[in-house]
């Protein structure tokens, strides 16, 4: 390969490198690494479906979850209650956007989205659930959560 042809499999691959990493922060504007600080509030940006997805830590553990007003409790697979050894205290039928289905009553010792924690939230293990954590009212019911022109503050609140 010649000097012209190495140069411009170069400069393809950094095209290629830049658009991946400008795609990948409009996907995922939330990262860990973005929203960590010790601060009390937390400002998500929407991704391009117009979800609020982001980084979070449950029980020490890195995972993905989607903002969910609308869910009751914090619901998690079953996949991630097995990795983080979590065992449920009953079964409860629950009603989602795919019809009825039987979830798991749990606790999760703490819940951190960047520099908010709550500790000891109620949660369901919900078998069906593929992808992202919800991240219901039994966190976000702790905090003040407000919308404004595509963005959400959540705020630890103090009582």
């Amino acid at each position: 390969m010649n000097f012209k042809s190495a140069s411009i499999a170069l400069i393809w691959l950094l095209l290629a490198g830049g658009l991946f990493y400008f795609f990948d922060s409009k996907e995922n504007p939330n990262t860990a690494d973005k929203l960590s600080g010790s601060g009390a509030e937390v400002t998500l940006a929407r991704d391009l479906s117009g979800h609020y997805r982001a980084e979070a830590f449950i029980n020490g553990v890195k995972t993905n979850v989607m903002v969910d007003t609308g869910a009751t409790d914090v619901a998690i697979s079953q996949r991630l209650a097995d990795k983080l050894g979590i065992q449920s205290t009953a079964a409860i039928r629950t009603r989602t956007a795919n019809g009825d289905t039987v979830a798991y009553m749990t606790r999760l010792a703490s819940v951190k989205l960047g520099g908010i924690e709550a500790n000891n939230v109620a949660a369901i293990i919900s078998p069906n659930l593929e992808g992202d954590v919800l991240l219901g009212m039994s966190f976000l019911g702790r905090m003040d959560v407000r919308l404004y022109k595509g963005t959400m503050t959540i705020r630890a609140v103090n009582d």
